[in-house]
């Protein structure tokens, strides 16, 4: 079965527990600043292997210094689902770990 759709009320009040996390469109995105792109990487690859322990993945992007993801929840129409928040919030929990603001 699908995960259904969050309101925007919903995903807005779950995003206050997410600092830095924001809606934009149909997707809750984050970047996170990081003081090397080894760092950058490292987190990467920590991301990566959440995505797949939960087989939910999100749009990674690795910059020099920096990693962006982009979420939302392709078999619920695209649409912010609590699968694409419970990734946020792992991730959210790891990313300090690697140095990340």
């Amino acid at each position: 079965m699908p995960a259904a759709p969050l309101s925007q009320e919903e995903i807005e009040d779950r995003l206050g527990d997410l600092p830095g996390w924001s809606l934009e469109g149909d997707r809750i995105t984050r970047t996170y600043r990081l003081p090397t792109h080894f760092a950058a990487a490292g987190l990467t690859a920590h991301v990566a292997a959440i995505q797949d322990e939960l087989n939910h993945h999100s749009d990674l992007t690795l910059g020099y210094n920096t990693v962006t993801l982009r979420v939302n929840t392709h078999d619920a129409g695209g649409a912010v689902t609590e699968k694409d928040l419970d990734l946020a919030a792992r991730v959210a929990a790891v990313a300090a770990g690697h140095g990340a603001r």
